[in-house]
């Protein structure tokens, strides 16, 4: 994996700072400014973000639930929203966003300040504009109006800013990231995932413009420039689908990149052995459970936290490859051997998707992993696609992009007598589609929110649970039965309120 160092700023780096960074003698070659660009994108790995909390504690919708070892233990207030303005996560979530924008908004007020090349400016210059972009985008789906400092905060009353609307933040966001993408390298010419490139700023675009078509600016104008975005990854030939689906998830344990399915990937590496700390919890938060030591080189430590919910496994028809693949069909035991679980054992199956067996770095950490996790893969491109598509144009135009999503799961497809002609039905089919593809992929939440069905989804998803799920496992529902309009946002953090007298709390907070 590359090495993102940190740059030696610490101090700096908060929303509220109290002591501040004196620059007249940094900034000054390009090592400095590819050093502060590693630091920016150092935030992605931290644990608030796609170390561990994006895709387990932020994302818990109707795919999976917080799996706790028995009825007496306690769950993360997060995980099962009854978290209040005070919670340590909702707090962290907010502020390593703002500084990872604090790195990005200090890196480009000296991106002038070297003499060096040009080229190699603009790429660095390209890359910052679109990580701010993204720290936004994180901060704006999940709170709605934030403050947008857009230059370096240098004295204590730069904290005191009211905060922008959501149209506001999406403007900015969309106009960094269209700067950001004619100044980026190809794809090709970087050759892994894990920087910024062309191909990656186009397809974050799409996924901006579509949560702008939804709730709650519903923007229907976002629908064609989605498609424009997405097209463009499309018609590119370096992109394409992996043909094999579980292939794309033993490629991130075993560090092996593949440019034409996995588009941006946060990267992780190491087992903590030595200074380069750069190790996530994919796999050990969110694996099959193994929590015997005598094979944590054999099949990797996993505390099994997260397991799915029985509508996510019936979502699957028989044959579709990703089911066994996304939904780990077996149990390990104590020996390490694989038990299969039964037919009718479906909230005790964890994800599957992250598998420690196959990582190569040995010794393998008990708690970290050097998996990488995709924030962005060509399926999902497709699938923005085909949802725009049928709201501008309707199913007959929006079929082949989803139709090439399910012929690689070996699912059945929409084709002849079997064709969706009726857009309504279509988007149900998507939403479906989507967590079939990308379950545990840290999306599912935000999609039912901007799709505006968030709460009803989770009321009944909660009676559901609550109607089938075994006796061992009575606090599947919590998290669904705990859920009401409010969480459509989290709230601002007391913390923050304390700091800016210029925020307001959000509605029902």
């Amino acid at each position: 994996m590359v090495c993102f160092l940190m740059p030696s700023c610490e101090k700096f780096l908060s929303t509220t700072p109290q002591d501040f960074l004196s620059t007249p003698n940094y900034y000054e070659t390009e090592e400095h400014l590819q050093t502060a660009l590693n630091g920016v994108y150092s935030r992605l790995q931290q644990d608030a973000l796609y170390g561990a909390n994006l895709w387990s504690y932020y994302d818990i919708a109707d795919e999976f639930y917080w799996s706790m070892t028995n009825v007496t233990q306690t769950a993360p207030d997060i995980a099962i929203y009854r978290h209040s303005p005070s919670d340590a996560q909702v707090r962290v979530l907010w502020q390593t966003c703002y500084k990872g924008i604090g790195d990005a908004n200090m890196l480009i007020a000296n991106i002038n300040k070297p003499i060096m090349d040009e080229q190699r400016r603009s790429t660095i210059l390209g890359e910052a504009l679109f990580l701010r972009a993204y720290y936004y985008f994180l901060l704006v789906s999940n709170y709605g109006k934030v403050p947008m400092p857009l230059e370096p905060v240098t004295s204590p009353a730069g904290n005191d800013m009211p905060a922008s609307s959501i149209r506001e933040v999406y403007d900015q966001i969309i106009q960094d990231m269209e700067i950001a993408e004619t100044l980026v390298l190809p794809i090709q010419d970087i050759g892994f995932g894990g920087r910024i490139s062309k191909s990656a700023v186009r397809g974050i675009l799409a996924r901006v413009n579509l949560y702008m078509a939804g709730y709650p600016l519903q923007d229907e104008s976002r629908f064609a420039e989605t498609v424009r975005w997405a097209r463009m990854l499309i018609n590119d030939p370096v992109h394409r689908l992996n043909p094999d689906y579980t292939d794309i998830f033993l490629r991130y344990a075993r560090d092996e990149y593949d440019i034409g399915e996995s588009i941006w990937e946060v990267e992780f590496w190491g087992n903590r052995a030595d200074a380069y700390v750069s190790s996530g919890r994919l796999g050990s938060r969110n694996g099959i459970e193994m929590r015997n030591n005598d094979f944590l080189d054999e099949i990797g430590f996993a505390y099994g936290q997260i397991s799915a919910v029985g509508r996510l496994y019936r979502r699957y028809e028989n044959g579709d490859v990703r089911r066994d693949w996304a939904i780990a069909p077996f149990r390990f035991a104590s020996n390490g051997t694989e038990n299969p679980w039964n037919a009718n054992q479906l909230y005790e199956r964890n994800c599957g998707k992250w598998r420690r067996k196959p990582e190569l770095v040995i010794p393998k950490n008990r708690n970290f992993t050097p998996q990488n996790f995709p924030i962005l893969r060509y399926a999902d491109v497709l699938l923005m696609y085909a949802e725009a598509v049928n709201e501008l144009l309707g199913p007959e135009e929006a079929l082949p992009a989803l139709n090439q999503v399910r012929a690689r799961a070996n699912a059945s497809l929409y084709i002849g007598a079997n064709a969706i002609t009726n857009p309504d039905v279509f988007r149900e089919v998507l939403r479906e589609e989507r967590s079939r593809e990308l379950c545990f992929e840290a999306l599912r939440k935000m999609d039912l929110i901007r799709w505006g069905i968030f709460s009803d989804t989770m009321f009944w998803l909660g009676i559901e649970i609550a109607g089938e799920v075994p006796a061992s496992r009575i606090y599947a529902p919590y998290a669904a039965q705990n859920v009401s309009t409010r969480h459509l946002l989290y709230p601002i953090p007391t913390y923050e309120l304390s700091l800016n007298r210029s925020l307001e709390q959000n509605p029902n907070w």
